[in-house]
């Protein structure tokens, strides 16, 4: 049965590695592995219009918590089909973010926690009435907030400039609390914790997905 995984982390957690070197250990158990990177940039007109507000160019819509977690909401419902395809056609998909980036980034800025009304705003949008599927289960690759913004810096040289996400520590620090919160409380479906500075054994975590 295939299985639904999200990766989740703060921005420069290193999400995108960790896919890369998960695909490549479920790949040697001959296990085969897809990857869906949400918001998906140049693919879903919502995504773009998020990148936009992100980086200033609609006006006050960023200000609005509730106006862009619908945007990032959107992205997924339209992408329903291709989640669908792909757990039809792979053993594992990976998510590089999902419900619960909407979630954590949404209630750090509004400097709620777990059990504020944003979370369980969140839920009732995106799973009871968009109707996105579960997870079996969500990693969160944690990493000490400063090396994640040294790392999404460090992009810049290569990638993109940061956008008013990431360069907000402040929220990164509170995202990353309710992140932790979501762990303890198994919130959406069960967390395993990855260390995003020590590394991780990927050949026991890939056991462990497919188990």
């Amino acid at each position: 049965m295939a299985r639904l995984v999200v990766i989740e982390g703060l921005d420069g957690a290193g999400k995108r590695t960790l896919s890369d070197a998960l695909t490549a250990e479920l790949d040697k158990r001959g296990a085969t592995a897809t990857r869906i990177a949400f918001p998906r940039y140049g693919e879903d007109v919502h995504a773009d219009l998020v990148r936009d507000a992100m980086y200033l160019r609609l006006g006050d819509l960023v200000k609005s918590v509730h106006g862009m977690a619908v945007l990032f909401a959107l992205d997924r419902q339209a992408a329903l089909p291709v989640i669908s395809e792909a757990l039809a056609a792979h053993d594992v998909v990976l998510l590089d973010r999902y419900i619960a980036s909407n979630a954590a980034y949404g209630a750090a800025r509004l400097h709620e926690d777990v059990n504020g009304d944003f979370v369980r705003w969140v839920h009732d949008l995106e799973v009871d009435r968009f109707g996105l599927p579960l997870p079996d289960r969500q990693l969160l690759l944690r990493v000490p907030v400063e090396v994640a913004a040294a790392r999404a810096a460090g992009r810049e040289q290569t990638e993109r400039e940061r956008d008013s996400y990431e360069t907000d520590d402040g929220l990164q620090a509170r995202c990353a609390v309710v992140y932790d919160q979501f762990v303890e409380t198994g919130w959406l479906a069960p967390w395993t914790v990855v260390d995003g500075v020590a590394g991780a054994d990927f050949g026991a975590l890939a056991e462990q997905l497919l188990g």
